[in-house]
């Protein structure tokens, strides 16, 4: 009888490609607190990288910034953000031609359905209305890098 390896962490990037670029876009410091605790207690490997607004955001994602590597990329966004907010943050991610692809979930408070039509009219990868538990976070968090670490991107 085979048996199937045991399913972890490290084992999943081995398995399944190279680790994920994942860019926070978050102004809530607790949120952003929380999201970082939950990778850790669902032993996530994969970088976090965090933007506080569209515009800071939309800045590291572009070429010029050294930070997050170009490849790989996965962005959660928030929506309900000050300077430049979700909405208007895809609107610009869409129309750039050197990032226009980057898969975008939204987790965000809203459970507007006006912003989730919005929003996959923009062509986001799924939504997310924000957990209200943290065991629900980490639970949501492990699911989510379980799907995209076995996902192919483009190059």
């Amino acid at each position: 009888m085979l048996t199937q390896p045991r399913f972890t962490p490290e084992n999943q990037i081995k398995m399944y490609g190279k680790a994920i670029n994942i860019l926070l876009v978050d102004d809530d410091a607790v949120d952003v607190m929380t999201v970082q605790r939950a990778f850790k207690k669902s032993q996530v490997k994969n970088p976090l990288y965090v933007a506080s607004n569209g515009l800071e955001a939309l800045e590291m994602l572009r070429p010029s910034h050294k930070s997050i590597p170009p490849s790989r990329r996965l962005v959660l966004l928030d929506l309900n953000m000050p300077k430049m907010n979700g909405i208007e943050f895809l609107k610009e991610l869409r129309q750039d031609p050197n990032i226009h692809q980057t898969p975008v979930i939204v987790l965000t408070t809203s459970d507007r359905e006006q912003d989730r039509l919005e929003a996959y009219n923009l062509n986001v990868a799924g939504y997310i209305v924000k957990p209200v538990t943290f065991a629900q976070v980490v639970e949501v968090m492990s699911a989510l890098d379980r799907f995209w670490t076995m996902c192919e991107f483009p190059k």
